[in-house]
């Protein structure tokens, strides 16, 4: 029994502290969201509001979901506190457990600016090792395209999947650091899904506003888009001119996962209670950010572990 447990400290130590091993990983996906959606399953994810603490990152890193996102929207934008969150967020007890770097819960982003203003802080947080972007206020196709091209490097000669042309800076070294891979693995890997079947980003944008609902198909279909993404409902009720609640924001929710249907483009939704979150599943949500009480009883209502 020791020896098993000797020989899988050795392997895993081998894995994280070699660039070739890593090659042997070409088939897992880093991004635990994306292997899950990839695979068809539904995704659950929190929201931090605040609290990029290393005690909060460490419970948070064994809680049961796949994802939490920094709220920095209405949050003060908080590099250092994000890469200090991020690495509270590393389980060394996970990569042992099993066998390669991909973490139990990666850790995305929103941030304060609109999708076609934000470059400069897309870059900070890819930097930084996130595997994820919400950006809000995504109205038109021309926001989604430029979301996209923002998480993208400029394409090399002789790449296939060119558009959108990526405008990210390059320079790796923090990411590698946080991902656990070498530079030319980072590289191969920091690209947008589904776009590209190996990458390990996933931008998301939010529909908010009347003229995000209007143009949603266009949105939908933009290549690189992984998601499609409503929070609490506040502003696209505001937009609607209705409260939250009113059947107006309901049907807006509708049309939304109707268009992520027709674009086989994953949908994200907030949900209260577990009833709440049993609903938005059976509708065909694959994302769900609610908070662990409520993901726990919702999963245990629809019979899943």
């Amino acid at each position: 029994m020791r020896y098993r447990y000797l020989t899988a400290v050795v392997a895993a130590l081998a894995l994280c502290s070699s660039g070739a091993p890593v090659a042997q990983q070409a088939s897992v996906h880093l991004n635990p969201v994306i292997a899950k959606l990839a695979a068809g399953k539904t995704v659950y994810g929190l929201i931090n509001s605040g609290d990029l603490s290393l005690v909060n990152a460490r419970e948070t890193a064994r809680a049961p979901v796949d994802f939490v996102y920094a709220d920095m929207e209405h949050n003060p934008l908080d590099f250092p506190g994000l890469a200090t969150f991020l690495l509270g967020l590393t389980d060394k007890a996970a990569i042992l457990s099993k066998g390669n770097l991909q973490p139990n819960v990666a850790l995305f982003a929103r941030f304060p600016q609109e999708a076609d203003e934000s470059t400069w802080v897309v870059k900070q947080a890819l930097d930084i090792g996130l595997m994820g972007v919400i950006f809000n206020g995504v109205d038109t196709k021309e926001q989604a395209v430029a979301a996209v091209r923002s998480m993208r490097y400029p394409p090399l000669k002789g790449e296939t999947r060119r558009e959108p042309v990526g405008i990210r800076g390059y320079g790796t070294g923090g990411a590698t650091w946080a991902w656990g891979v070498n530079a030319a693995e980072y590289e191969r890997r920091a690209d947008v899904w589904p776009l590209n079947p190996d990458g390990d980003l996933i931008a998301i944008v939010m529909i908010e506003s009347v003229e995000g609902l209007k143009n949603l198909d266009q949105i939908a279909g933009v290549p690189g888009v992984g998601a499609l993404f409503l929070g609490a409902g506040s502003d696209l009720s505001r937009s609607l001119g209705v409260r939250p609640n009113a059947p107006e924001t309901e049907a807006a929710f509708q049309q939304v996962l109707s268009a992520c249907k027709s674009h086989k483009v994953p949908c994200a939704i907030t949900a209260g209670s577990g009833a709440d979150v049993a609903r938005r599943v059976k509708e065909g949500w694959s994302i769900i950010r609610s908070t662990v009480p409520a993901i726990t009883q919702g999963r245990q209502l629809m019979g899943e572990k």
